[in-house]
């Protein structure tokens, strides 16, 4: 049966619980990083969950007849959205060094709004009506006072916390970039396994290359909370996850599915709070109430 043929017009109770489990996966994912921080440095890391993560897709789409290599004119459009695969994660895993877990899960999600600004740009039908302008004000606006926390003399902070959050913020551009590099190129009509490797295997390079000119070093020991964590990152987030949502989103409606993603950043402070104990200020409660809003305002139909 073609995807096409087997498309819901309704979220079921599959897709509900799916799309829940994601959210929950990639809230956490930040606070795994972050954890495995102590033993094994950021690009590195970054590097290492690509790599993993690209050779279970090719082994999923070797076992399942999916073909990968051949021509379609999406090499230009696959490099380019590898590269800025790279920058994001490399932003992040830079970027948890200095910022909280859970404030960087507030800061990235800014990434629907870049798409929704850069959309217009890319497909002309695309037009931000006046409730999704509301929208992005509003998220705008609360990341932008969350963010001056950082230079808040009277919030214990660390020194360089406004580096990571402004790291996070970079990685949310990076982010939104590459789903509109995607959208503008051919790559728009590969299949997710071929997008979701050119991605993987275009990044694992490039992030090691990054890793050996800042001079990290190979991690001397590995505790099992990193060895997990690491597991966890690209099993079951960059290759399960991911390549659920892609199944997701060729088989329910993308508007319904895009409306409960806003839950990712609720789990991600939550997850950070309860399990790092990180702070809960009243300024980063405002900025995840404020995107909330906005990823609800800018996917209303």
């Amino acid at each position: 049966m073609s995807a096409t043929a087997a498309r819901r017009e309704h979220l079921d109770a599959l897709a509900v619980a799916l799309l829940i489990t994601c959210c929950a996966l990639w809230g956490l994912n930040q606070v795994a990083a972050k954890a495995a921080l102590a033993d094994v440095p950021p690009l590195t890391q970054a590097a290492l969950r690509s790599a993993g993560a690209a050779l279970l897709v090719l082994g999923w789409a070797k076992a399942r007849g999916i073909v990968l290599f051949e021509r379609d004119a999406t090499l230009r459009g696959g490099l380019l959205a590898g590269t800025l695969f790279a920058g994001e994660f490399a932003c992040i895993f830079v970027g948890l060094q200095f910022t909280t877990a859970s404030r960087m899960v507030v800061f990235i999600y800014l990434a629907p709004f870049v798409v929704a600004l850069g959309m217009p740009l890319v497909a002309r039908g695309e037009r931000l009506n006046a409730s999704q302008w509301v929208g992005l004000a509003a998220a705008f606006a609360g990341v932008a006072w969350a963010f001056a926390e950082a230079f808040s003399p009277t919030v214990a902070a660390p020194s360089r916390q406004w580096l990571g959050d402004a790291l996070g913020v970079a990685a949310a551009l990076l982010w939104g970039a590459t789903t509109l590099a995607i959208r503008a190129t051919p790559l728009t009509s590969a299949s997710a396994e071929k997008t979701l490797l050119y991605q993987l295997g275009v990044s694992a390079p490039l992030l090691a290359l990054a890793a050996l000119l800042s001079g990290e070093s190979w991690p001397a020991s590995w505790s099992l909370l990193s060895i997990g964590s690491l597991a966890f990152q690209t099993v079951v987030v960059t290759f399960a996850s991911y390549l659920t949502w892609f199944w997701l989103m060729r088989h329910y409606p993308a508007t319904r599915i895009s409306a409960l993603v806003l839950l990712t950043p609720v789990f991600g402070l939550a997850a950070g709070v309860s399990l790092l104990g990180e702070p809960l200020t009243l300024r980063l409660v405002v900025a995840l109430v404020a995107v909330v809003l906005g990823l609800a305002l800018v996917n209303r139909r």
